[in-house]
This record gives C-alpha cells, structure tokens and sequence, in this order.
C-alpha cells in the first residue's frame, strides 16, 4: 500500500514538472518558462530585516512597515495585557509578603480581623504569596514571548509579502452542480495561465 503511494506521489510531481517546460508565445517561438523576470520594486531582500529591526526598535512598527496597520493595536493590546497582568500580580505579591512578614514578628497586618481572630492564616498568606509570585512569573514570561513573536511575525509577514500571488497559478477547490443527476459535485482545480 506505501509503495502504490510513493509511486503515486511521485508520478503526480514528475507530471506537474513537466508542465512548466516552455510555453509557445503568441509569435510562434518557444519561450523557457523557468526564467523569471522580477522587478527591483517588488522584491526586497533587506525588508525582512527591517521589518524584525523595526519591531524591535518600537513593538507594532515592523507590523506598519509591512502595511498591516490593523495589527498594531493587536500587538499594544497583547502587550499591555501582559503588562496589566504582571502589574496586578506583582502588586498583591507584595501585599501579601508584607502582611506574611509582619503576622511573623508578631504585629499586626491588614488580615488581623477584629477580637485576635485573623481573616487569613499564616499558611494561608504564605500560599497567596506563592501564587502571586508564580502569577507575576508568568506574566512576566508571557510578555517576553510575545515581544519576540510580535517581532519573529513582522519578518516573516515582509517574507511572504514579496511572493508573487496571482490568479496564472492557482491552486483551489472546485464546485459545481450535475443537473442531470441533482447532486454537488466537489473537485480540485489547478491553473496554468502562461
């Protein structure tokens, strides 16, 4: 069953190669097909690097380089989330430190409660502590993930840009409708246009 499937895979590449021989032109001639002609204003080697450059710089102006204006407030949103977070976080892991360290050497904090019954134990507040910190922690790790991949993003985003994306060479799905049986048909359809 694999053998019949390379054998397969590999007459369908060994066909598919054979179309993009030469092509005849409209005077007659044979014209070779695999040379390709590309214009010094749509491909950029350096735009990559300066799109990752920019985002670097200033997160989300590798993104408006790229002319993807929309992702901008995607990434400032990402980012000021993380932050939030790591703010939040940060903040009541000190607040709890301060309380644990206080109930410790016996003076009163801010979760004493009223007569001597206190609102949280001493495990209690050492617990919150852990899980504040291991929150903070984390937030921390997720804004730095997403720095780098804001950036990793606008560098590929430039790559992808610089491909020649039209309708000679596609590749797609297929629907029509048999009338004489009333049933969809669904098929696969590639273009060569020369």
């Amino acid at each position: 069953m694999l053998q019949k499937l390379t054998y397969t895979v590999l007459f369908l590449l060994i066909g598919l190669y054979s179309f993009t021989g030469t092509t005849q032109t409209s005077e007659g001639s044979k014209k070779d097909s695999t040379t390709i002609s590309i214009s010094p204003n749509l491909y950029k080697p350096l735009a990559p690097a300066r799109a990752a450059f920019y985002s670097a710089v200033l997160p989300g102006l590798g993104q408006a380089f790229n002319g993807k204006y929309w992702k901008v407030p995607i990434v400032y949103a990402a980012l000021g989330t993380s932050v939030y977070a790591y703010s939040f976080n940060n903040t009541n892991y000190k607040k709890f430190q301060k309380a644990f360290k206080l109930r410790q050497n016996g003076k009163s904090d801010a979760y004493d409660g009223l007569e001597g019954r206190p609102f949280l134990s001493v495990d209690a507040l050492e617990r919150a502590q852990k899980l504040y910190r291991k929150d903070r922690d984390l937030s921390l790790l997720a804004g730095v993930g997403i720095y780098v991949l804001q950036i990793v993003e606008a560098s590929v985003n430039a790559h992808l840009l610089q491909f020649n994306v039209n309708e000679n060479l596609s590749y797609g799905p297929q629907f029509s409708f048999d009338p004489v049986s009333n049933n969809a048909i669904v098929g696969a359809g590639l273009n060569f246009k020369f």
